[in-house]
């Protein structure tokens, strides 16, 4: 069973933000999970229709692993008129193992724009008032479309539990507004890459309160394995950027931020519901 890690100089490492289910992972599954078994938490993120029963299915077979399940807005456009009712039903059936905790990951991008503009807002709105109905949290990808995400967020209503700004990349302005909804920043491997001061920075300022760590495995590593997969256990070496910036250990207090996001409670050695 899951434990929970204790004892002096031990990390507490939390990835709430992986792909575990992804075919990079498809020759060595098994002991990735392994390594990710000594995390605190870790968040499987599904992102299409296809792939949420295999995301279901990572967090099944593992103790500290929870699921998160939507549609990413780069396959927005392959939804049809029953999706909802699709994502519904999967939450329905896991709600007594309490296994899905989010959904996510939904949002807008514009820097690849792989389905229609209105089409990502359209199916990213649907899927805000679906948390709202489950009283689940969100978790957002946003890229290159911060002001149309917001505004979404404002007219459609913001789930009451919020949620994370995935893998958060734009300035100060932004950062403060989405904190001020009550959103907490999704900090990964970029976090690392020498040449990113503007994110060191802007994490400085909302301060380690408004964070939570990720990786976005098998994307995103950190610089120490830049051009190489990245996997949950990698989420160290955020961890240890972040002690940096803030000049303290900050892995307890990024795992409470997404124990109480999330709603989960620690129960000693027999883990987290």
């Amino acid at each position: 069973m899951y434990t929970l890690n204790s004892g002096n100089n031990v990390k507490i490492l939390v990835d709430t933000h992986a792909h575990l289910h992804m075919n990079q992972f498809d020759t060595d599954r098994d002991d990735v999970l392994k390594r990710a078994s000594t995390l605190e938490l870790v968040i499987n993120v599904s992102t299409s229709l296809s792939d949420i029963d295999d995301t279901i299915k990572i967090a099944n077979l593992c103790d500290n692993t929870f699921a998160a399940i939507g549609i990413h807005p780069h396959d927005s456009k392959d939804v049809g008129n029953d999706y909802l009712d699709i994502i519904q039903k999967k939450i329905d059936i896991q709600k007594r193992g309490k296994r899905i905790i989010a959904i996510g990951e939904i949002g807008l991008d514009y820097f690849r724009n792989m389905s229609p503009i209105d089409t990502q807002k359209k199916v990213f709105a649907e899927q805000l008032m679906l948390a709202q109905e489950n009283d689940l949290p969100v978790i957002l990808h946003i890229r290159d479309a911060y002001e149309d995400a917001y505004d979404i967020l404002k007219t459609v209503g913001i789930p009451e539990k919020r949620g994370i700004v995935h893998s958060f990349s734009s300035d100060e302005n932004w950062a403060k507004k989405f904190v001020k909804l009550g959103f907490k920043l999704g900090i990964g491997g970029p976090i690392t890459y020498p040449k990113n001061n503007l994110l060191r920075s802007v994490v400085k300022i909302v301060g380690v309160e408004n964070i939570v760590t990720e990786t976005d495995c098998p994307y995103l590593p950190p610089q120490q394995y830049r051009g190489k997969r990245n996997e949950p256990i990698y989420v160290s070496y955020v961890v240890d950027t972040l002690n940096g910036i803030f000049e303290c250990d900050i892995s307890t207090i990024v795992f409470e931020n997404a124990l109480q996001l999330f709603g989960l409670t620690k129960i000693g050695g027999a883990g987290l519901r």
